[in-house]
């Protein structure tokens, strides 16, 4: 077989979606034990889409495989659904398969195989979803199959569907060895469908923007409740554990990206995620956490004085990054682009520094990018390049990194893009500095309630 080959043109091919927000989604229905409800007619409209932009062939979409409890190094939950099969399935069951396939008359099928019930594993690991009438139910998806079935499915499709193999490679080999293993035996071709999924991922339909509001909201409660809990003498981990905490306490499924609590010299440094240091009386305090809920994660970042009160000049740098943040905010609107939103951020920080970082302007010290799409990743799919659409989400987060006085701000904050400009998803999380001053004058009574 020969490289993957993207489907690059088809983000040119395929039609922008509408600017406008889609309606809210509709009750969910589902099975106890087999995951969250699934929304089928948003994951019914995912595969649709998917289908309608594809040349014919036969796409197959892995789940996540199962992880072994000896051999596996289990930080985190024992099992993670791969993000693509759940965007168009909504189902945490692993080890499976979706296939969908369209032939040249424009016929269209979608199939979805299940590993079949395994009594003697299922004592470990519970009851999981299995072919049947369940499945369907729970799916939305008509014909369920025994994944022990792939064979005959195969040499029934590549009879009857002409046309490439597509796959999900997103990284050199690693695409779907059951997508290779299907185009070697009939000499097909294999492209990727990379381009074109992110082209869909990135624009949120109803059920994906209540995930991330919800997450977004449980997030910000645990920003709370740092706040609240925050003085010196405290280690890192501790108000790493108060964050989550919250978030499992008001029900996220896991963190969306390890917690980062950075304190003092570790406020400069932008990933940093040990939080072992003793928090020290006039530090700073990065908090740069997120909460995922139903497969979406947030991503909110709040600066905080670790005393309560910002110094003088404490509180002068956190005012410029807050005022470049909300001017990156106010000109987000369908139509621009994450480039130029980067380019007012900049602008500003560098018109407004005064002597606050002489002898060059604070722009210097703005080290990262201002914005990243938000989704099922903290730093999710899709093309920089696009002009922002109603249902996009992403972050705006300046920063300003002082490492020779241990002094760093940044404020991140999730926005939806709306039809006539941004909905701040975050602001449940104190803003500015006099609203972070009275949240932690609350004190830790009231960091978890």
């Amino acid at each position: 077989m020969g490289p993957v080959r993207a489907l690059a043109w088809l983000l040119v091919a395929a039609p922008l979606a509408a600017q406008s927000l889609p309606p809210a989604p509709e009750p969910l229905t589902g099975l106890p034990g087999a995951g969250r409800p699934v929304n089928l007619t948003a994951t019914a409209a995912r595969r649709e889409a998917l289908l309608w932009r594809l040349p014919p062939g036969i796409a197959i979409v892995p789940a996540a495989r199962s992880r072994d409890l000896e051999d596996d190094v289990l930080q985190d939950s024992h099992f993670r659904q791969d993000d693509d099969f759940f965007y168009f399935t909504g189902l945490e069951t692993p080890d499976a398969v979706l296939v969908l396939a369209r032939a040249e008359a424009g016929a269209t099928r979608v199939m979805l195989a299940l590993p079949p019930a395994n009594p003697a594993e299922e004592q470990w690991t519970g009851v999981r979803l299995g072919p049947g009438p369940d499945a369907a139910r729970l799916s939305g998806i008509a014909t369920v199959l025994s994944t022990t079935s792939l064979d005959s499915l195969r040499s029934e499709l590549l009879r009857t569907v002409r046309g490439p193999i597509y796959t999900v490679a997103r990284a050199p080999l690693s695409d779907s060895a059951l997508a290779r293993a299907w185009a070697r035996e009939d000499r097909r071709e294999l492209v990727n469908l990379a381009p074109v999924l992110d082209s869909l991922r990135v624009v949120k339909d109803a059920d994906e923007i209540a995930r991330l509001r919800r997450a977004v909201e449980i997030t910000a409660e645990a920003q709370l409740a740092a706040m609240r809990a925050m003085r010196p003498g405290l280690k890192e981990h501790q108000i790493e554990a108060t964050v989550e905490y919250v978030f499992r306490d008001r029900g996220a499924d896991r963190v969306g990206f390890p917690s980062i609590v950075g304190s003092g010299p570790n406020s400069t440094t932008l990933h940093y995620d040990a939080n072992r240091r003793t928090i020290e009386d006039g530090d700073l305090v990065v908090m740069d956490v997120g909460a995922e809920y139903g497969q979406y994660t947030a991503d909110v970042t709040r600066t905080v004085p670790a005393n309560g009160r910002f110094t003088p000049r404490q509180r002068a740098m956190y005012e410029l990054v807050l005022a470049t943040q909300q001017a990156a905010m106010d000109a987000v609107k369908p139509g621009i682009t994450v480039s130029e939103l980067n380019a007012i951020a900049r602008r500003y920080l560098r018109e407004h520094s005064g002597d606050l970082c002489r002898p060059r302007t604070c722009d210097a010290f703005f080290i990262h990018g201002l914005s990243h799409w938000l989704g099922m990743r903290v730093h999710d799919v899709g093309d920089y390049r696009m002009p922002l659409q109603a249902g996009m989400v992403l972050t705006i987060e300046p920063g300003i990194y002082l490492a020779e006085e241990r002094l760093g701000v940044r404020i991140e904050d999730d926005v939806l893009v709306t039809p006539t400009g941004y909905e701040l998803l975050s602001g449940g999380a104190p803003r500015s500095a006099a609203d972070v001053e009275q949240a932690m004058r609350q004190g830790a009574t009231d960091a978890i309630r």
